[in-house]
């Protein structure tokens, strides 16, 4: 395949409910699609990507309007110049590029994409799926109150979401956390979240949550801080979770090997693709170590990718999966179907499902047009 053109689509979509955590609270979800066309020997073909970079630097040191700037002024001339681009390759070629997983994660996923659209090919075939389908949690932000996080958590039992991944930060995770655990019980599965809030100066505070019977706590500690998650680890019965430590295959390595994480959550842009996910989803398997699929409030796009992945047989926790309605009132692709606890794999070529061209056009805010 030969790279002729790509188009990048500013896009704005309003979430449903406002979505906090301990780092930034979001009404609306600012991203940016890919759109690659490819001259092929059957024809030009053109494949989708998105990057899940926020609007502003806060969850990692990527943002959107950086992922535009680097992809157009640095990867796209380098991709442009390869005579015949492969998925596989993408990342190889873009290895010059220091840094920038998720900008180089959207370019492969377009790749991609257009690829398996070439072959006819599903992107669950192409990983090696085994399920049509996959249990589906809910991530709950921070709430302005007690009642309202009870009000809204029930809602999501009642429409059987399979786990509750609740958001905590410092003054706002053992309250919340007792609240609903009296409230409903231990027979739900209950995890926590608290995007590097903490620091091992926090240890005796956090083994409070060792009260409460959690499937894990997720990153409490900050992203350089595998070490010390190692320490934190040996000092809670809480199983540790890493999200944003974990940034490749080797970071994934480094924090098995210092009983790190007992989970992984696995997240394909901040990792710089779903090629290098499906790495560490194999090297956690092969180590005896659970692994989830992560969200970042994913368009249909990246939904229906992530559902995809999720079905190969080391994601035995149930994921951030959810259905389009979790997030938004209309996506910009076919709804993403959940229900009875669980989402369905999208079917056909490439990851499933088509950007509506009229939903795009209502939700863009910006083309950016790139050309050899």
């Amino acid at each position: 395949m030969q790279l002729t053109s790509l188009r990048l689509h500013r896009v704005s979509l309003p979430l449903v409910t406002p979505f906090e955590t301990s780092f930034a609270r979001q009404t609306e979800k600012h991203c940016y699609l890919v759109e690659a066309t490819f001259d092929t020997e059957s024809g030009p073909v053109t494949g989708w990507g998105e990057s899940v970079a926020m609007i502003s630097p806060l969850y990692s040191d990527e943002y959107v309007d950086g992922g535009i700037a680097v992809t157009r002024d640095w990867m796209a001339p380098i991709l442009f110049g390869v005579e015949n681009l492969t998925a596989e390759t993408v990342g190889w070629h873009l290895k010059p590029i220091i840094g920038h997983p998720m900008a180089k994660s959207a370019l492969e996923m377009a790749v991609l994409e257009a690829q398996l659209r070439m072959r006819g090919q599903s992107f669950k075939e192409y990983v090696g799926g085994v399920v049509d389908s996959v249990p589906s949690g809910v991530s709950v932000g921070i709430q302005r109150s007690i009642p309202e996080l009870l009000e809204a958590v029930g809602g999501y039992l009642d429409e059987g979401y399979a786990r509750i991944k609740l958001k905590i930060k410092p003054g706002a995770d053992l309250e919340p956390v007792a609240a609903l655990r009296k409230e409903y019980g231990d027979d739900f599965l209950f995890q926590v979240d608290a995007n590097a809030a903490y620091t091992l100066v926090d240890a005796a505070h956090l083994k409070k949550l060792d009260d409460y019977g959690l499937l894990l706590i997720e990153q409490p500690l900050g992203e350089a801080d595998i070490r010390q998650h190692g320490e934190l680890a040996k000092l809670m019965s809480t199983p540790m979770c890493l999200d944003e430590s974990i940034v490749s295959a080797e970071s994934a390595a480094d924090a098995i090997s210092l009983g790190a994480a007992a989970v992984i959550n696995i997240k394909p842009g901040r990792v710089g693709g779903y090629l290098e996910a499906k790495r560490i989803h194999d090297l956690a398997s092969a180590h005896g170590v659970a692994v989830w699929h992560g969200g970042m409030v994913e368009t249909g796009l990246g939904r229906a990718a992530n559902a995809a992945l999720a079905t190969l047989p080391g994601f035995s926790l149930p994921g951030d999966i959810s259905g389009s309605k979790r997030f938004f009132h209309e996506d910009i692709t076919e709804e993403i179907v959940q229900r009875d606890g669980a989402v369905e794999i999208p079917r056909g070529p490439g990851f499933g499902v088509t950007i509506d061209p009229d939903q795009l056009e209502k939700f863009r805010t910006e083309t950016i047009d790139i050309t050899r």
